[in-house]
């Protein structure tokens, strides 16, 4: 067994070899909490849960650092916009995005850190770089000198003379308008922290190489995040990281974007589609189903339709979790281990798309194996099929989703007793052979979002997608 993971950094697919045997280690770029959260941000959380889960299952003891952003040019904007303190801002929408992670059955990363949490180690960082060289204080700001590491843009594989840093205001006495702020001069009313180099506030970038190499070390696995990361910001990281002489990441993973009309989900361009409204039109189960489900190195193109697609394949997976449920007469537990093409799939730089391909191969085997009557067999399928969706987070019978199945419960049995009272009409116009009247109904029924199923015990109702 051996997993492989796309490498950004080698524009390949590569073996993973752990630094540790038994054990990964995970930074993630998380949250910058200016905002809350629409689904574009959430898909790359839930891309490296998927990861995470698949390691667990392989035997790895995972270590998951999720860091969140809490001080940054954007969060100050917001704050003098709504005049409200920087950090109500911030922890508001910090809230949102875990809500939205756990809305969306994410687990809970093995630490997150906050950035303002960590100024003594980027402090720590910034003077070990001016000492060897690399950084250099002016008016009040300290700036990393890209030219004095070689291995600069090796990541993104950029030329130095194309590249132009992004800047705020008060970024002043540059020697190079190519070098980055690490650390940034306090300015009127504006949050600040004391230095060596007088009061001022992180840079973005700094926050990041600073909380990685106190959580995992000198070196680690893995570092993560979006496609729109890769420059500057993980650039800028990997050369103040090994610059300060860490090994840093060995592997770099970056997930794809969500995206609306051709262009990435952005609060920015106005087309972002809050989680906190989507969990409210949409089962959080079937959102997992619908930004998990593509490969994490494809782009996803946002539409509704496409989220009634995903309803309703995952509708088709719930139908013969309860059929089979029935016939068993008795609850079925997920397998010990998943089918090895299942498997195969996830190893190979975790192709959910064609693990999936499994799952509803082993659906469709075991509705055949419930229309022949073979109930041993049905129930064998069933056991597999939660065994590859445990892995994924997408198993209907885990506790995390049983608030779902609960929720409307009275409602259900409400509806359950008057849609009989419609069913027991059918039945008695099917019994006299009144084929067009029982046709009609069924159809009055399904138009009123219900899926009529006729069954050996008789007719069951579900609703069906919208």
């Amino acid at each position: 067994m051996t997993i492989r993971l796309y490498d950004t950094s080698a524009r390949q697919i590569r073996d993973f070899t752990p630094l540790t045997a038994g054990c990964v280690s995970i930074y993630l770029c998380g949250a910058t909490v200016q905002a809350a959260p629409h689904i574009g941000h959430i898909r790359s959380g839930l891309n490296f849960d998927m990861m995470r889960r698949w390691f667990e299952y392989r035997g790895y003891e995972v270590t998951f650092i999720r860091n969140v952003t809490d001080i940054d040019d954007k969060i100050i904007a917001k704050s003098a916009e709504q005049r409200r303190p920087w950090w109500s801002i911030g922890y508001e929408n910090e809230r949102a995005f875990n809500d939205g992670y756990a809305a969306l059955g994410c687990l809970p990363p093995t630490y997150e850190p906050r950035a303002t949490g960590h100024v003594t180690e980027m402090v720590e960082m910034m003077r070990g770089l001016i000492e060897r060289g690399h950084a250099y204080e002016s008016e009040g700001n300290v700036y990393f000198d890209v030219k004095s590491h070689p291995g600069y843009l090796s990541l993104s594989r950029q030329e130095l003379d194309n590249i132009r840093q992004p800047e705020s205001t008060g970024e002043t006495g540059k020697r190079d308008p190519r070098d980055f702020a690490m650390w940034k001069s306090v300015k009127p009313g504006e949050p600040s922290w004391e230095t060596p180099w007088g009061r001022g506030r992180p840079g973005w970038h700094l926050e990041c190489s600073a909380m990685a190499h106190k959580y995992l070390g000198e070196a680690f696995d893995i570092h993560g995040g979006g496609l729109d990361l890769i420059f500057p910001h993980h650039e800028n990281e990997i050369a103040q990281a090994k610059a300060f002489g860490d090994e840093f990441a060995n592997y770099w993973v970056h997930n794809a974007w969500v995206t609306m009309s051709g262009e990435k989900m952005s609060k920015s361009l106005g087309n972002s589609v809050l989680v906190s409204e989507m969990v409210k039109q949409w089962r959080p189960i079937v959102l997992r189903y619908y930004l998990g489900t593509p490969h994490y190195r494809s782009m996803i193109e946002y539409s509704e339709e496409a989220l009634r697609e995903a309803e309703s394949a995952f509708a088709r997976i719930e139908g013969f979790y309860q059929r089979v449920i029935e016939k068993a007469g008795k609850p079925v537990e997920p397998a010990t281990e998943v089918p090895p093409a299942f498997a195969e799939a996830m190893d190979d730089d975790l192709g959910v798309p064609q693990a999936l391909a499994i799952v509803h191969t082993t659906v469709r085997q075991g509705n055949s194996a419930l229309a022949a009557d073979d109930k041993d067999a049905a129930i064998a399928r069933l056991s597999e099929v939660r065994a590859m969706l445990g892995v994924l987070g997408l198993d209907p019978l885990d506790p995390h989703w049983a608030g779902e199945a609960d929720r409307g419960e009275d409602l259900h049995g409400a509806v359950d007793t008057l849609v009989r009272l419609v069913l027991e009409q059918r039945e008695s116009a099917r019994a006299r052979k009144d084929w067009a009247t029982a046709d009609a109904i069924r159809d009055q029924l399904q138009q009123s979002g219900l899926v009529i199923e006729d069954s050996p015990a008789g007719p069951r109702w579900t609703l069906g997608p919208r």
